[in-house]
């Protein structure tokens, strides 16, 4: 019986090609550093669970994040394309688990041009996308605007309503301190959006909580989730240009999970992740 792969690239990929990346599966404790700039990349890493989240570093100490991964991510993957060293830090905001392949491994299959070098191209694309999209929000939105849609992102990878993350870590991520963070969140619980305790967010209304987020988040799920936006760039000659491949490529790029509360109505559709690979 096939593995069961959360992640949505392990799950779209041929299981030949599986077998040639080798991977091995690993424990991603809170705080372990997957990418630390200037260091050299030796392994891309798959996540199954758990946020990364990959953020500026200043030389006064300060970080604040540009990109929030999880199960739809593959964490450096910048090293397939000839990346040797990171630029920027990417640790584990919360705990979890994944796969990792040798970047050897991983740059031999990215060289054969079919599946593997397809789904890495959008997923990387979709992380650049992302970090422009950030960048963009971190410099015209307000801190409120920005933890809403914070709190969307993590609760998409986690595939939960609850988030377990202390305020002074939230105040690094958006690049203020701590207490800023709890008069914006303080705001989002009175309005009964949320409710929160020192070191823990729970989720109440998600409706609210994606109405009261700037529009950054929405467009880059949108964008993500239309599969016009992406151009197949598999050679044609490809065995996994059959149809039910192309089924799977076309969806790969939506496959951030948005969390309903059962509560919340109306109910608008779910995307999410397959649970077992194609044999």
């Amino acid at each position: 019986m096939p593995l069961v792969y959360r992640n949505a690239m392990l799950h779209a990929l041929h299981p030949d090609i599986l077998q040639r990346l080798h991977l091995t599966s690993l424990m991603l404790p809170l705080r372990r550093d997957i990418e630390v700039p200037g260091t050299e990349m030796h392994q891309i890493i798959f996540l199954e669970d758990g946020v990364a989240s990959m953020t500026a570093s200043f030389e006064d100490g300060s970080q604040v994040e540009i990109g929030v991964m999880g199960f739809e991510s593959v964490l450096c993957g910048s090293s397939m394309m000839g990346t040797a060293r990171s630029l920027n830090r990417v640790y584990m905001q919360i705990a979890g688990r994944g796969y990792a392949a040798t970047v050897t491994n991983a740059r031999l299959e990215f060289a054969r041009h079919g599946e593997f070098h397809g789904l890495a191209l959008r997923a990387n694309q979709a992380h650049f996308l992302q970090t422009a999209q950030t960048a963009g929000c971190n410099a015209r939105h307000s801190v409120g605007m920005r933890l809403a849609r914070w709190l969307l992102l993590c609760a998409d990878r986690m595939e939960s309503s609850v988030i377990h993350l202390p305020h002074e870590h939230i105040a690094a991520m958006l690049g203020c301190n701590r207490s800023t963070v709890t008069v914006a969140a303080g705001k989002l619980q009175l309005d009964g959006l949320i409710i929160y305790s020192r070191s823990k967010i729970r989720i109440l209304n998600r409706l609210g909580l994606e109405a009261r987020s700037c529009e950054c988040y929405r467009t880059l799920f949108d964008y993500l989730a239309d599969a016009s936006n992406f151009a197949n760039i598999l050679r044609s000659e490809d065995p996994f240009t059959a149809p039910e491949f192309r089924a799977d490529l076309s969806t790969f790029s939506s496959k951030i999970t948005t969390f309903r509360d059962p509560s919340d109505e109306p109910q608008s559709a779910t995307l999410k992740p397959g649970n077992v690979n194609r044999t």
